[in-house]
């Protein structure tokens, strides 16, 4: 007995073919060998896929009447299904994709070895290299130094607005 007329229940009917497409398209996403996709989302979709298709199945073809359930998750389900099959895909060839690091880049997951050679320590007392100053930046008059944090400014030879430093008080 086929229960499809949209004639008579275009709501009964559209239900009926759009639940059927969902189940068919989630057992599709479940089945096919889509790299990235894990076994428990592949499990998920084939299993609410069947029970899509199923329960189109009983509506169209046995249901003789009655009262039916309308599930709206029937209509939305697959959509969301479907984004999050293609973010996993995407998401496993950005990996696969992804450049590795020179092996002697830090790594901080990597296990802890003691024989291996470990990347020096921070010594705050190193001297620095000169930076070179990037545009737009400030470029410090010829002749100063950079700054030192805890000693005192010196005025620059060439610098009009310098302060001079006070003369040393004798000792008495």
């Amino acid at each position: 007995m086929n229960n499809l007329d949209f004639s008579a229940e275009p709501l009964f009917s559209w239900y009926v073919v759009l639940l059927a497409f969902s189940g068919i398209i989630m057992v599709v996403l479940g089945v096919l060998p889509l790299r990235g996709l894990k076994v428990g989302l592949r499990i998920l979709n084939v299993v609410v896929g069947v029970a899509f298709a199923g329960y189109a199945y009983y509506l169209a073809f046995v249901f003789e009447g009655g009262t039916y359930r309308i599930f709206f998750q029937a209509l939305i389900l697959p959509f969301a299904m479907i984004v999050a099959t293609v973010k996993a895909v995407v998401e496993r060839s950005n990996e696969k994709n992804r450049p590795t690091p020179p092996a002697g880049a830090y790594n901080p997951n990597a296990p802890y070895a003691p024989g291996a050679a470990q990347p020096a320590a921070f010594n705050p007392v190193a001297p620095v290299a000169p930076v070179a100053p990037q545009p737009g930046q400030p470029v410090p008059p010829q002749g100063a130094s950079p700054y030192q944090p805890g000693a005192p400014a010196q005025p620059v030879a060439d610098n009009p607005y310098a302060q001079p430093q006070p003369p040393q008080q004798p000792a008495g």
